[in-house]
């Protein structure tokens, strides 16, 4: 993507400005129109951002010699006189290292430049490694993505499974045998670069919302990996919830005569609709495929549906294998969904896969340092 192009749509800013943090946000409102809407004059930006035109042309000068900004030279079609100078986001000054650790068997990753745009891809096997052993894993995998880059990394975004709280501990994921992990700080530390750890789902809905082709309005995340979870965008900011775990909806019991899950539940949504699941019941012998996916894909549906009541989504996204959740699953959510709402509350909504694909929670994870960073998300 070049500097001519608008790079995605940021989230709505929350909370107050501190005096002592003006300088960063006015850098914050002039990045986050450059990233918007692509390349602008220093007179576009001052008008746009309501800052005075000696502090745009300062703040701009700021970031073209950090490397930021680029001056791209005057529009084409300049009127007579003096043309302005466009300026826009370079995208390549810095790289970002993302990190979705989501899967079963594998630890996956990636460069990406400020545009959303991945450059390079690397993975390491888990080989059933839990505890302290999947954190030196991570370590591992972002020592590796480090030196696949030879440009300034701005930092690391990391999209983990379970719960994780602001400061980037992992409260709790089962899967990887983590309870209260540091795992930002241990990384920061480590790699001295700034890191930034979330929800899986959380990253994978502010990689959708802010470089996928989702609309305005409510926008649900589905991640389906080793585990099932949630993430939201309402309104224009990510919702976290009481204590973080928003979105925790693999740990809704679907089945109360089902499978022990991780969680110590039976019958846990995410018994029936976790990816290595998945894989095992459509290569079950004597099982109809389409049939088995379009009946966990109508669990999913009656899980969504009061949701959808509750908050009157305009889409949800389902995130995860696309040959196991596009098709006889998705279409049987969709249709369930519509069953058990009223239609005030469907019309309109569109229910689809991701189109960022696999690599919607490493992209979403650059969203996280760009935000965390640059103020920019």
């Amino acid at each position: 993507m070049t500097p001519h192009t608008p790079v995605g749509r940021p989230l709505r800013p929350q909370g107050k400005l501190l005096q002592e943090d003006a300088r960063r946000h006015h850098r914050s409102l002039l990045l986050q129109q450059l990233f918007r809407d692509g390349p602008a004059s220093r007179a576009d930006l001052a008008r746009a951002s309501a800052l005075t035109r000696v502090t745009v042309s300062d703040l701009v000068g700021e970031m073209v010699a950090e490397g930021l900004v680029t001056e791209l030279g005057a529009p084409e079609g300049s009127r007579v006189g003096k043309p302005p100078m466009l300026v826009g986001l370079a995208a390549d000054s810095h790289h970002i290292i993302g990190l979705d650790l989501s899967e079963t068997d594998s630890m996956s990753g990636a460069v990406v430049n400020l545009a959303g745009t991945v450059l390079a891809r690397h993975e390491v096997h888990v080989d059933g490694a839990e505890g302290e052993q999947a954190v030196e894993l991570v370590l591992r995998l972002a020592t590796e993505l480090i030196a696949m880059t030879d440009r300034p990394v701005l930092g690391i975004g990391v999209g983990s499974p379970g719960v994780v709280d602001t400061s980037g501990t992992v409260i709790d994921a089962p899967n990887l045998a983590w309870t209260d992990t540091p795992l930002a700080a241990r990384l920061a530390a480590a790699l001295d670069l700034p890191v930034f750890v979330a929800n899986d789902a959380n990253t994978a809905v502010l990689g959708e919302h802010t470089f996928g082709e989702s609309g305005d309005g409510g926008l649900m995340v589905v991640r389906v990996g080793t585990g099932v979870g949630a993430g939201f965008v309402l309104g224009g900011s990510l919702l976290h919830g009481h204590l973080g775990a928003a979105g925790e909806i693999g740990h809704v019991v679907v089945d109360p005569d089902g499978e022990r899950c991780a969680c110590s539940r039976t019958g846990c949504l995410e018994t029936v609709l976790a990816a290595p699941r998945l894989r095992r019941t459509v290569a079950a012998p004597g099982v109809d495929a389409p049939g088995a996916l379009a009946d966990v894909g109508r669990r999913l549906g009656e899980v969504l549906a009061p949701i959808v009541a509750a908050l009157n989504l305009h889409e949800i996204v389902l995130s995860g294998p696309a040959e196991l959740l596009d098709g006889p699953l998705l279409d049987a959510a969709d249709r369930t969904i519509r069953e058990r709402t009223m239609p005030i509350s469907s019309t309109g909504l569109a229910v689809r896969t991701s189109k960022l694909g696999e690599d919607v929670v490493v992209v979403g994870a650059a969203v996280l340092v760009l935000a965390g960073e640059l103020g920019v998300s």
